[in-house]
């Protein structure tokens, strides 16, 4: 007994048979060792009869280990003598018999046939036993092969036989892990494995290509049987199986020559076990560096596969019982009538069936085996049977006559082709079949043999052929089920051991028929059974399946193990049961399948099933058409490949592991394919919708395919011909260093290649070479000469990474003459040669250069001072141009990011991204790219994902902003409206409309970067048609893609050209060309800028933080709004008051000039609802106070308010520090409020409004000397702690309830919260800043005032902030959040002060602000141009969002002009957010500050303004509830009009009010009504009829202020539908009492047709 390791992890026993020590039990592992050996099955699950067996038995939790297993008792050992050929005989140990008969004494003989390739047999030496007599492995006489590659070792005693792969030492095959058993049915030997990855043996359905070898059992016996999910042995036998070592590709194979029915066992050791019941083991053990070279190896031993004829690559149609000729020919025409593009179908007849007249159609012919012996219809003799009769060509029942079957004719006997005379008689009947109907190939089914009876008509026999000691697992467990007798007799042998060579007889008579028949052409061969070898001559095709989406699943290991066995020409057969199973998935599949797809149907079963049958507009017709298109474009590689099977054996359809091996997640790959070594097929199988997951490989390896050029045209039966006279063209995919390799093999299609007495065999052979950008094309055969003259008119050059610029074409030394056009994509980066004219049979060259276009330069030096010499040092090219704007530096060059371990889920992808470029320069220790990043892609729903790219190995800063995810992606595969695709080298993510195809993010491009302080990529825009980014005035709604870059950083600065101005809005909306619209958000709030070049494209640069966007898909522009604010949050409803004009002012001088105002307004009778103050009413200008000169305020306020008016306040963040006696700020020093130096408890102090105390202002002072004299240190609240909160909100509320002094308390509704952005009016600190780096980082966005750093007007970028769950930030990171994070506390205490809805409104923003606020455009100038730009901003801002905007009536700065502000007021009047406000020092501007006529047309517009506010209000309620914009571009209702695109003078309220306003300076014509009034008016609905005179619209109405929810969730509103049709208006729904209705309500109609309108009907009343 061997020593053991761990002896308490065993448990020994002994058991005694005949005086032997029989087992040594250990405790089971993983690897299942037990009695020093893995277990081996020893054939009972009876611990009695186990013992008597001499085996071990240990029941297993796992019923599939098995309980009795062998001893180390059973087996031979090594006696006699080595040979000169090495031979040894082996003696069997004394052990019990399994099933009788050993062999006590067996002969083993080896041979080392070739450097690859070792072949031992193992025979008794006293007895001849059935050999299978192979066609093509003849014995070996040659000498032994030198060098080898492998070593062999033979173990004494035991005997095992061990083969080593020399270069490494690993075993590949050792049989040491089980006994040797040899009896006369019984033969089992069993082989180690040094992997799992073990690939092939049939013919079964197995699931998966890589085989489980979890204990699994395959039973090989050719039977007929349909495919299924179970382990059911099919129609053919294949024993090799190839294993893959190892990543390095190093494999090798198994093949055991022997036909009688057997098992192939797996299990987990790993291990392989063959039991056969007859015959001799006869092994071959071949060697490969690849896979591909192993399978080489094989078809060399059992012959090279047939090249097919050039037609046999043509879609074929074929259906089981045509029925008749008219039939056939129904089918014909109707698929030519079509255009479907095949070549020659397919027919089966049964019985007597007439088929004269079919004529010269191009016909396959299916032809069974099984001859009938009855008379035919006529009562005449069956020829052919009586022909066989005559000749005793039939197989023999064990009592010497002809065995009788059945099968379709009823009575049938079969024919013996193992027998040269039965070969005779079939090659004539095959050609006397010829005469009558001529065809083009045969097609041999049910060659298994299948009869429908079992055995014979009188049964079979009792004896041990029939039922023999073992029967492996096959179906029903009996021989001759469904077959013959096993004791019947044919001419190679008894049924026994022929039966599995019934077929490759049959193929190898039929082979003969066709060589008589089509001399000297290749015709076409087809067989349902195979066996080793049998591709030599003929196809194979998978079998009668089920139309079921497993099936389809299924047929891809099924034809990569086909090509393993040496089969390549093999399909699927498709028979179809339903018409949406067949037009989704089959033909797009089918065209791929290596490689003819034939479709047929069961008549009588299923309906007719090809694709014109369904009617010629019909999806299956097109779907069909398109992709078989595809197919006959690429015939030339794929015979090309198969010439390629033929001479080298390479496999045609091939396995991804065999090309990337390298990659251990393709060795289990089996939902794709490759064509050859180049073309990747990834069909869709599952039926959840048109995406698949593709494994795409770290390795990129790109090929040349060869396709023919022309469209299909419609000729049925020439149709393979005619596309052999179409031009050529090829397809040139480069790899990583620009090269590639290709061939095209050409000849007439169909001669047969081993022509005889000295004949040239008449090919053309071409190479294709691509280096140092020279296509080489070379001929090297040539002895054919195409008679059609081809030409390569075409090439498409796939993966050039720049623009092809020329092309020279040169012949030998000669630059020929061509007049050729270059077209370049650089989106997919391809480049199409067209109107080339280079004749096929000729040497030719094709040099080109390469080049950047302008439109293709993404800027490699962004920031100022680029030169020649600082380009060049980051890799990137200098080119001089005389552009404008366009880069003098740009890359040259990919990114450095690939992409690896792409992992798949329903609802996205996770990968890692790898930067490659140790070369590259960067700006700085900070801008050095991270190494190592991470992808996620998540599929949030079917119209939004998300994609976000991250340091995993390093916590980085993420934007603290929620938004509105679901918890688990709802998205489905089916619904989704969008596919991803992760490019892998160089890194990319391309996102498309499913719908169209349309790229809509593309960002596989060299801009690419990912360090700690900046952050870049690009991405290819959808079209020229983007709108968005903010907060920056544009001239223009839609971005200017001409090199222009804005900066995004929030910052107090007035609107103005290129200048980063309040908020911080990173999203856009592209539209596509055909109209669909799209969204982007990139999460990130770190200084950034974006710039547009005309490409289209769009670069994004930000200086921290982490890239996460989100896209939504619309697909219209209102649509993308609506999915945009889902996510970030809705637009908050404002109180019906607010929909009111509103004044203000900064400069008031006190309290009196306020109420005067009001009184002036009242008087004027001007519609007017909400008053403001600007800072003046604050002592010095320090929050929560009240300077004298507006003692009077909170009087006036009162007063205003019960008069049916609102009062809004202003507020600023900073604080001042310089106080004696300041509550606000002693409470938050005390509350710990304020932003910090970092690692400090100093407060970082800068200057805004607020004065020292006991100064007097001298305002005639420079501003500077202003700050520096009379401003106060203020301290800036941290909105982001929960502290500051609670502060904020008790410093409001004693300022609406003052606890000194209740006479001061100012009862406002809203409030404006300005200067958040935050504004300083020193750089960064009082004493400065301490931190350089983040303050002026190594790269600096493209601002306002670059040069200042970012801590220009506001503060230092150190600032130590602290989130709610208490994480310390940088103000680097969050600067851009500081209104954000005002925003939500001020109207969260704003409604728990005034317990109504109140309004707050904000300067600065950040994407979801507008779900508490609404903002204004800013400190604005009192000029014309500001008109439109007002225009711009309030539709960008519904892009954002955030539907209550508005511009300051009139401008802020400078004094307004008269005209100008009189159309300011009527422009205003339509600005959702209405208020007429300036600065101070400017004259005033309010309605009542010019003469009666302005006042008279404030009145006026205003007037309108209030008419409409029901709507308006309706609009808000949609916008917070759906969505919608508010102030529409017409673009969102009239995208179908290209010109509405570029409209930004007029804008829409809504879908239905068009506002058009003056915007330019042209000669002007020369009530106070509130809204508390205006409710109490009479509402009038106004009805614009469409052309179809209907109409509809809605209204939402609640009591205009109302805080809260109703116990179902739902805003408290009343919303009346409203439905016009035609003259007749209809109140869908109306479910509110009129209680503030007091007058008449009118409608009225527009657009009504005709005079007739006198009548109205009302509830039915007239």
């Amino acid at each position: 007994m061997k020593e053991f390791i761990g002896l308490e992890s065993f448990i020994v026993f002994y058991r005694v048979f005949g005086g032997h020590t029989s087992c040594v039990f250990r405790k089971l592992h993983d690897r299942g060792f037990i009695c020093g050996k893995i277990y081996l099955f020893c054939f009972v699950s009876d611990q009695n009869l186990c013992d008597l067996r001499g085996c071990c038995w240990s029941p297993q939790d796992d019923t599939r280990v098995p309980w009795c297993y062998f001893s180390s008792n059973h087996g031979y050992q090594t006696g006699g003598q080595l040979q000169s050929t090495p031979q040894v005989l082996l003696n069997r140990l004394s052990a019990p018999s399994l099933f009788g008969n050993d062999i006590d004494t067996v002969l083993l003989t080896g041979e080392y046939q070739t450097q690859n390739r070792f072949h031992f047999k193992i025979t008794d030496p006293k007895n001849k036993r059935f050999e299978v007599p192979h066609e093509h492995v003849v014995p070996f006489t040659g000498s032994a092969a030198s060098d080898l590659k492998y070593k062999v070792d033979v173990e004494n005693n035991p005997f095992s036989i061990r083969v080593t792969r020399v270069s490494n030492g690993k075993v590949l095959f050792n049989t040491s892990i089980g006994p040797l058993v040899y009896a006369d049915q019984f033969l089992q030997l069993s082989t180690k494995l040094p992997s799992s990855n073990v690939y092939g043996v049939g013919e079964h359905v197995h699931k998966q290509f890589q085989h489980d070898v979890n204990w699994k059992t395959w039973p090989m016996f050719s039977r007929d049987s349909a495919p299924s999910g179970n382990m059911d042995n099919l129609y053919g036998v294949q024993t090799f199986f190839l294993c893959l070592e190892d990543t390095s590709g190093a494999s090798f194979g198994v093949f055991l020559m022997n036909s009688n029915a057997m098992e192939f066992a797996l299990q987990p050791a790993p291990a392989v076990t063959y039991r056969t019941i007859g015959g001799i083991l006869d092994f071959y053990v071949f060697l490969g560096d690849t896979p591909e070279q192993v399978v080489q190896e094989y078809v060399k031993l059992v012959g090279m596969p047939a090249l097919p004829s050039y037609w046999a690559l043509g879609f074929q149609l074929s259906r089981y019982d045509y029925g008749s000729l008219d039939e056939v020919k129904a089918v014909v025409e109707r698929n030519v009538a079509v255009d479907l593009p095949f070549v020659s179908k397919n027919v089966v007849f049964h019985g007597e069936i007439e088929v004269a007249g079919l004529g010269n159609s191009g016909c396959t012919f299916s032809v069974d085996p099984a001859i009938s012996t009855e008379p035919l219809k006529n009562g005449s003799e069956y020829p052919a049977y009586q022909r066989g009769e005559n000749s005793k060509v039939w197989i023999n029942g064990s009592d010497g006559a002809p065995l009788v079957g059945e099968v379709w004719p009823g009575k049938t006997v079969f024919p013996d082709f193992t027998s040269p005379t039965c070969t005779n008689w079939w090659v004539s009947e095959c050609q006397t079949f010829y005469r009558e109907v001529p065809y083009d190939g045969l097609w041999i089914d049910m060659n298994e043999v299948a009869s429908f009876v079992h055995g014979s008509s009188k049964g079979c026999e009792q004896n041990e052929l029939n039922y023999p000691p073992y029967t492996p697992q096959i179906l029903d467990r009996v021989l001759y089920s469904k077959t013959l007798c096993m004791d019947a007799v044919q001419n190679w042998g008894k049924q026994y051991d022929v039966h599995n060579l019934f077929g490759y007889s049959m193929t190898l008579s039929t082979q003969e028929a066709i060589k008589a028949i089509f001399p000297g052409k290749r015709s076409f061969l087809l067989s349902r059974s195979t066996f080793a070898g049998s591709g030599k001559y003929a196809g194979h095709w998978l079998g009668d399946n089920a139309a079921t989406w497993d099936q389809l699943k299924w047929a891809i290991p099924g034809m990569l193990e086909f090509g393993l066995f040496g089969i390549p020409y093999v399909r699927n057969e498709y028979a179809l049961q339903k018409y949406d199973f067949c037009k989704s998935n089959f033909i797009p599949v089918g065209v791929h399948k290596c490689v003819v797809l034939k479709l047929k149907s069961l008549i009588g079963y299923f309906q007719p099933q090809d694709p014109a049958y369904f009617g010629a507009d019909s999806i299956l017709v097109k779907t069909s058409k398109h992709y078989l298109n595809i197919r006959y474009t690429l015939l030339p590689y794929l015979y090309t490949l198969f010439y390629k099977a033929h001479t080298q054996g390479d496999t045609v359809a091939r396995p991804v592991l065999h090309e990337f091996y390298s990659d251990e997640a393709t060795w289990s790959v089996d939902r794709q394919f490759l064509w050859g070594p180049g073309l990747l097929i990834s069909p869709v199988l599952d039926q959840v919708g048109f995406t698949v997951s593709i494994f795409i490989t770290e390795i990129l390896v790109y090929w040349i395919n060869l396709h023919s050029n022309m469209k299909f045209v419609s000729v049925f039966a020439l149709i393979a011909d005619f596309y052999r006279k179409n031009p050529m063209g090829l397809i040139i995919a480069l790899d990583d260093n620009n090269q590639a390799t290709g061939e095209l093999f050409w000849d007439d299609g169909e001669s047969a290649l081993e022509l005889k007495f000295g004949e040239t065999l008449a090919i053309q052979h071409n190479y294709f070479i691509v280096s140092q950008n020279t296509l080489q094309m070379n001929v090297i055969n040539n002895n054919y000469s195409d008679p059609n003259n081809l030409k390569f008119q075409e090439i498409k050059i796939l993966g050039l990474q720049q623009e092809l610029m020329t092309v020279t074409v040169l012949q030998g030394n000669a630059v020929q003459v061509s007049s050729h056009n270059i077209t370049y994509n650089p989106t997919d980066k391809f480049a199409v040669i067209s109107g080339l004219q280079l004749d096929l049979g000729k040497s030719y060259s094709l040099t080109w250069t390469l080049g950047t276009r302008d439109t293709e330069k993404f800027d490699c030096y962004p920031s100022a001072g680029a030169s020649k010499e600082l380009c060049e040092q980051r890799g990137c090219i200098w080119e001089d141009t005389s552009s404008s704007n366009v880069p003098y530096c740009f890359y040259g060059s990919d990114n450095s990011y690939s992409v690896s371990g792409v992992q798949y889920t329903a609802s996205g992808l996770v990968a890692n991204l790898t930067y490659t470029n140790t070369m590259a320069r960067a700006f700085g220790r900070s801008t050095s790219p991270i190494s190592t990043l991470r992808l996620e892609v998540i599929y949030h729903s079917n119209d939004m994902l998300q994609f976000k790219i991250y340091d995993y190995a390093n916590k980085r800063y993420e934007v603290p902003v929620p938004l509105n995810l679901p918890s688990t992606p709802t998205s489905t595969v089916e619904q989704r409206l969008y596919d991803v695709t992760v490019q892998t080298k160089p890194f990319g993510i391309q996102v498309r409309r499913r719908s169209t195809g349309t790229v809509l993010w593309d960002s596989q491009l060299p801009t690419f970067t990912f360090s700690d302080m900046f952050i870049q990529i690009s991405t290819r825009l959808a079209s020229q048609y983007v709108y968005g980014f903010g907060e920056t005035e544009h001239a223009t709604y839609r971005q200017d893609l001409n090199w222009h870059t804005w900066g995004m950083f929030t910052r107090d600065q007035p609107p103005g050209y290129k200048l980063n101005s309040y908020g911080f809005q990173p999203f856009y909306m592209g539209l596509e060309e055909d109209g669909n619209a799209h969204g982007v958000l990139l999460l990130n709030s770190n200084g950034m800028d974006v710039t547009f070049q005309p490409t289209p494209a769009l670069t994004y640069r930000t200086i921290g933080g982490i890239l996460d966007f989100y896209m939504v898909l619309g697909p219209t522009p209102e649509s993308v709004v609506q999915e945009y604010t889902a996510l970030i949050g809705r637009p908050v409803l404002p109180p019906y008051w607010a929909l009111g004009f509103q004044l203000c002012r900064y400069g008031y001088a006190d309290d009196k000039e306020v109420a005067q105002l009001v009184e002036d307004m009242k008087a004027a009778r001007i519609p007017y609802d909400v008053q403001y103050t600007d800072i003046d009413y604050m002592e010095r200008q320090l929050d929560f106070t009240l300077s004298p000169e507006f003692a009077g305020l909170p009087d006036l306020v009162n007063k205003i308010r019960e008069e049916g008016m609102r009062f809004i306040i202003i507020l600023d963040p900073a604080i001042s520090g310089n106080e004696t006696d300041y509550p606000a700020f002693d409470r938050g020093v005390q509350d710990d409020v304020f932003i910090k130096w970092p690692n400090s408890n100093e407060i970082i102090y800068g200057k805004v409004w607020p004065d020292y105390p006991n100064v007097t202002v001298n305002n005639s002072l420079d501003w500077d000397t202003q700050v520096e004299l009379y401003r106060a240190y203020t301290a800036f609240p941290d909105f982001f702690r929960n502290s500051t909160a609670e502060w904020w909100a008790r410093e409001i509320m004693e300022v609406y309830d003052n606890p000194r002094d209740p006479s001061l308390s100012l009862k406002f509704d809203g409030i404006w919260i300005d200067m958040n952005e935050p504004s300083s009016f020193v750089h960064g600190a009082v004493w400065g800043c301490r931190d350089n780096e983040l303050n002026n980082p190594p790269y600096m966005p493209s601002l306002g005032w670059r040069e200042q750093g970012l801590a220009y007007k506001t503060l230092c970028m150190e600032g130590e902030q602290q989130l709610p769950d208490g994480t310390l930030v940088r103000h680097y990171d969050v600067h851009n959040l500081y209104g954000w994070s005002q925003t939500k506390p001020t109207f969260d205490i704003l409604r728990n002060i005034t317990k109504e809805r109140g309004i707050v409104v904000t300067r600065s923003t950040y994407p979801s602000s507008g779900r508490w606020s609404g903002h204004w455009l800013g400190d604005n100038t009192a000029a014309w141009n500001q008109l439109e730009k007002s225009i711009i901003g309030m539709m960008e801002f519904s892009l954002f969002g955030i539907s209550y905007t508005g511009a300051d009536i009139c401008g802020f700065f400078s004094d307004s002009e008269y005209e100008l502000c009189l159309r300011w007021m009527q422009l205003g009047a339509f600005y959702p957010y209405s208020r007429n406000h300036n600065g101070e020092g400017s004259k005033r501007q309010d309605p009542v500050a010019w003469n009666t006529t302005f006042e008279e047309i404030s009145r006026h517009v205003l007037n309108i303004r209030y008419s409409l506010l029901p709507y308006l209000y309706t609009l808000m309620y949609q916008a917070n509830a759906h969505g919608s914009t508010v102030v529409r571009p017409l673009l969102h209702e009239f995208v179908e009009d290209r010109t509405t695109w570029d409209i930004q003078k007029q804008f829409l309220w809504g879908p239905a009010l068009l506002i058009s306003p003056v915007l330019e300076q042209v000669k002007a014509d020369r009530n106070t009504g509130k809204i508390r009034k205006n409710r109490k008016n009479e509402l009038s609905l106004i009805v614009a009829l469409n052309d179809s005179q209907l109409a509809e619209g809605q209204l939402y109405w609640d009591d205009g202020v109302r805080i809260g929810k109703d116990k179902n969730g739902h805003l408290h509103e009343k919303s009346p539908k409203f439905k016009i049709c035609a003259h007749k208006a209809q109140i869908l729904s109306f479910f509110f009492s009129s209680v503030d209705f007091e007058h008449e309500h009118r409608i009225f109609i527009l657009g009504i047709l005709g005079n007739d309108h006198t009548r109205v009907c009302l509830r039915g009343m007239e």
